[in-house]
């Protein structure tokens, strides 16, 4: 109250004025309900009475009314808090239907109809080893004492994800070495293939999450503490433990016995037998030509039809100029990025909260922020010229757009003026002190603002209207000028609305999402320079993690998503996984033997073709399912998951392949493979110790 006004702007919406200031009248009443601090633990219990029994007085007074265009809204102080963490409750049957649809596809994927190359257990052993590497690194953390945030609810999906996609390249590349060779051999080989793709794409998925942690953001530290922590167990246990296990269905392999109850079978056919008895009880065969195993249909898809298709003059013209409005379309994107949150998306759909956002921003949102301005500090306010300052401040505050200064409630202001019509002098401590009794007969709500210890003001507030708050941009330059307007006070002042740290996010969102994108990228470079030793194919792993990730930024703005801390936990996701696929084509491309860059991306193709398309199907096939949640929080992993796959995919079968044939011909072997193929003697002398 100032000047014989109330602000009602907090109360009444959807108002409409007659003669520019009498309220004719309003669509929508608003009452705020104080309760006493008395207790936090009773206060809790009210609310939580409240929220059970209020709908029910909800319907009953809606009967009553009996007029349907009358709707009841609540919200409470812990409203957002509870609604926010009751997410991940709403999501856990998605979740259930998304890891056996995943696990299920793992596993039906590397089934052969040959009784002995049956790899069922192989990729069951593999699911398992992701497993443990979540168990393992979720334990670890909570050891140590790392916050657990709701977000993490998506961390063993990712998990899983990545240790099936580096299953699915060792069981190709195992399927690739000679059947009649040893064990030791066949691991040897097969190590000297996969290892360093999966290497790769762990370094750079690890290095990833954890230069994550540099964001300003508690929940996205935690996030990427726990999710790259978890990728380096997976990568252990997918080396150590599963390769074990690989090893041990080799040798039940090479004794030629059945899969499921490991007797020896028959390596052809019978005619005396039927069909049935053929497939379930004969196996071993494998290609008489190449001496490894038969091949599977789509890896043969990939070599004899897709490989020379894409590697075509033409094809390839068609790709440069589709990747020409993929791009286009990514940047256009990336120009229409809306940042900040919206506070209703931090409920479920069918949340009690949702409508009441929705109500407060279609009745209530000519106003912003109600802000406060704190004194901090015991200041002397019996003193003329401190409260000259103090009027300065405000008047200074009342001069910004963002403010209307019809509306600012002081104190201090009230009290002047009530001590000059009633001739009181307060120009002195004690005066002061002992007449604000006064002040509080005529404006008893001023005693919340005042806090009083002897004859000292420790601390006071004033409250400013805030007005053409219409957007997340418009927020964060509210705050900033606010709070750069506090600074220049000769009084030390605290701008403050529990709003501000949603606002907040706005200032640092742009410059940590950059710092994040950049620091990785560098990073990764580093890693691709030393891991596929072809500078310009390591550049061109790098040019496709800036592709992917702004074609994701773009068509992230086309999906309705906006760039906030949820978001941004997932965009730490793609600076990951964008580079898996392409890692993994490129380093067969760069550690091929053959001359003619054709040749060499054909058996890129071939080799690893089917691998990705198994691992990003169980990935996509899997997320899909939370296109159907209730949350905001999942649906957007969803989305933003759906693009890294996709566009990854995209990227590593169709762009960079055409770029790399475009790029020359050398080639070389990394060191790590040089350095896995001797194993084969340590394994083999191991072998015969024993």
């Amino acid at each position: 109250m100032f000047q014989n006004r109330i602000f009602l702007g907090t109360y009444l919406g959807g108002v409409t004025v007659h003669m520019g200031n009498i309220v004719q009248k309003a669509q929508a009443f608003r009452f705020v309900y104080y309760l006493r601090n008395h207790s936090d633990q009773e206060i809790l219990e009210w609310i939580e009475s409240f929220i059970k029994f209020i709908p029910m007085h909800i319907k009953a007074l809606e009967l009553e009314i009996s007029i349907p265009s009358h709707q009841v809204s609540y919200f409470t102080s812990e409203s957002r808090q509870k609604e926010f963490e009751s997410n991940s409750k709403s999501v856990i049957s998605l979740f259930s239907i998304t890891y056996t649809i995943t696990i299920t596809f793992s596993i039906v994927s590397c089934t052969r109809l040959d009784s002995v190359r049956n790899k069922v257990w192989v990729a069951t052993f593999g699911v398992i080893s992701s497993g443990l590497a979540v168990l393992s690194s979720f334990g670890l953390m909570l050891l140590c004492g790392v916050p657990f945030v709701i977000t993490l609810a998506n961390a063993p999906f990712l998990i899983l994800g990545v240790g099936v996609d580096d299953m699915f390249i060792m069981i190709s590349s195992w399927q690739q070495t000679k059947v009649k060779d040893r064990v030791e051999e066949r691991m040897a080989m097969a190590y000297g293939e996969a290892a360093v793709s999966i290497t790769i794409t762990t370094l750079t998925d690890v290095l990833a999450f954890y230069i994550g942690i540099m964001t300003s953001f508690r929940s996205v530290q935690s996030f990427c503490i726990y999710t790259g922590t978890a990728i380096l167990f997976c990568f252990i246990y997918n080396i150590t433990c599963f390769g074990a296990f690989l090893a041990l269905n080799g040798k039940r392999e090479e004794k030629n016995r059945h899969w499921l109850v490991c007797t020896e079978v028959q390596q052809s056919t019978r005619e005396d037998q039927s069909h049935l008895y053929n497939v379930c009880c004969v196996g071993g065969s494998f290609d008489q030509e190449t001496g490894t195993e038969t091949e599977h249909p789509m890896t043969g898809f990939f070599s004899k039809h897709y490989g020379p298709f894409l590697t075509n003059i033409y094809t390839k013209v068609v790709v440069i100029v589709l990747y020409g409005g993929y791009l286009a379309g990514s940047i256009y994107g990336c120009f229409l990025v809306q940042e900040g949150i919206d506070l209703r998306n931090l409920a479920a759909d069918d949340s009690y909260v949702a409508p009441f956002y929705e109500k407060e921003k279609l009745y209530f949102s000519e106003f912003g922020p109600r802000v406060m301005l704190v004194v901090t500090q015991e200041t002397p306010y019996w003193q003329e010229n401190t409260r000259k300052e103090i009027e300065m401040c405000m008047e200074t505050f009342e001069a910004n757009p963002y403010v209307d200064k019809v509306f600012s409630e002081s104190w201090l202001r009230v009290y002047v003026d009530v001590a000059k019509k009633m001739n009181q002098n307060i120009s002195s401590q004690d005066s002061f002190i002992d007449n604000l009794n006064v002040l509080f007969g005529v404006a008893p709500d001023f005693k919340q603002d005042i806090i009083i210890q002897g004859k000292a003001i420790t601390a006071s507030r004033f409250f400013i209207q805030t007005v053409n708050v219409t957007t997340s941009i418009d927020e964060k330059d509210m705050v900033n000028q606010l709070r750069d307007l506090a600074k220049r006070c000769s009084v030390p002042l605290l701008v403050y609305h529990p709003a501000f740290i949603y606002f907040d996010q706005y200032a640092v969102i742009i410059e940590n999402t950059i710092q994040n994108v950049a620091v990785a990228a560098a990073a990764m470079l580093v890693v691709s320079l030393l891991l596929i030793p072809n500078p310009l194919c390591s550049l061109w792993v790098a040019f496709t993690i800036a592709s992917i990730f702004v074609g994701v930024m773009g068509f992230m703005a086309h999906w309705k998503v906006n760039l906030d801390s949820i978001s941004m936990i997932n965009l730490v996701i793609c600076i990951g996984f964008s580079v898996d696929f392409s890692a993994h084509i490129s380093y067969a491309y760069v550690s091929n033997e053959r001359s003619n860059a054709r040749d060499r991306i054909v058996d890129a193709l071939h080799s690893l073709g089917y691998p990705i398309v198994q691992g990003a199907l169980s990935t996509i096939l899997g997320v899909v399912v939370l296109s159907a949640s209730t949350s905001y929080i999942f649906r957007t992993f969803f989305k933003i998951m759906f693009l890294v796959i996709a566009f990854g995919l995209l990227h590593g079968l169709v762009f960079l392949p055409v770029f790399l044939t475009l790029s020359g011909n050398s080639g070389m072997k990394s060191f790590f493979t040089l350095f896995c193929i001797p194993w084969e003697k340590t394994f083999t002398t191991f072998n015969r110790s024993l």
